[in-house]
């Protein structure tokens, strides 16, 4: 497998992100980079991003969950931000990205977790939450689903998929720009691109949308059935909070909320304003809301 690694010298002069890098190995060769902010004594939130973002998508939500207490931990998926990036589209399938989240919450022997995940945070964080239900305490889902392929995927997906599988540059802030409510200054989306020096570091964030399950034969489509026997179970605290202005996943919120038992009695949220990188447009707001969940569910 070859693996690249994006040069420090990208990252220098982000905006609004000044913390300090963590790196945890998941593979004998991969290492996935974190953001660690807060008390390593306090309870964990566990912020996982989708695509093609990164931990900064969480800049502003951090400081607001480490000010109440918390313990906020942003890692980088592997092929994104300041992790290691295989450089074959072969090299990624859903469960090597699912293996490589276990491996990155068992070597940080995260327990006692509320997750939020929103795109493919979904996806991963969600088969993570049926698979070590121990591990995890509330969950807080946005802009994002488990798909089982057994539902036809709308005309934006099937869109959506082939324009990243066949355009020939990946245009990775653009499409940043694109699914927020808000226009980001030329620095935001330069971040947004900062992972990815040129093509060849963009396998990761190219074939991440041929991997969903969008048939009810693709690869994982029967572990996402099980896990939902899983979810379907599940009666700790589950709060929605999508944004008003995200056509991809509307609707699914209801969906969560009609099929978790935990869903029932919490204060499910419509974020105005919010499109589908909610983190962007209303970051500061999400972290109160995530705090705000924690408090009334202890």
């Amino acid at each position: 497998m070859q693996v690249l690694q994006t040069p420090d010298h990208q990252f220098e002069h982000l905006p609004e992100y000044p913390f300090a890098p963590h790196y945890a190995p998941v593979a004998s060769n991969l290492q996935m980079h974190y953001v660690d902010e807060g008390s390593p004594n306090a309870e964990v939130v566990l912020l996982l991003h989708g695509e093609p973002s990164w931990s900064f998508l969480y800049r502003k939500m951090i400081p607001v969950i480490t000010k109440a207490g918390y313990r906020a931990i942003a890692p980088d998926l592997i092929g994104f931000g300041k992790s290691d990036k295989p450089a074959n589209i072969q090299d990624y399938s859903y469960k090597r990205h699912l293996d490589w989240m276990q491996a990155f919450i068992d070597h940080l022997g995260l327990n006692n977790i509320t997750l939020f995940c929103q795109d493919w945070g979904g996806l991963l964080g969600l088969r993570m939450v049926a698979e070590n239900s121990d591990k995890f305490k509330r969950v807080v889902a946005s802009n994002t689903f488990l798909p089982t392929g057994d539902i036809k995927m709308p005309e934006s997906f099937v869109q959506w998929k082939q324009f990243s599988q066949t355009v020939p540059e990946f245009p990775v802030g653009n499409i940043i720009q694109k699914a927020t409510t808000t226009e980001l200054s030329s620095d935001i989306v330069a971040a947004y691109n900062a992972p990815f020096p040129d093509e060849s570091y963009k396998a990761g964030a190219r074939v991440f949308p041929a991997l969903v399950p969008d048939s009810p034969t693709s690869p994982e489509s029967e572990a996402n059935r099980n896990a939902w026997k899983v979810l379907s179970q599940w009666t700790k605290p589950f709060l929605t909070c999508f944004g008003d202005a995200d056509p991809i996943t509307k609707g699914a919120d209801k969906f969560f909320q009609q099929m978790i038992p935990g869903t029932k009695g919490q204060a499910h949220t419509t974020v105005a304003g919010g499109g589908h990188f909610i983190q962007e447009d209303r970051g500061e707001e999400l972290g109160k809301i995530v705090v705000e969940f924690i408090k009334a569910n202890k």
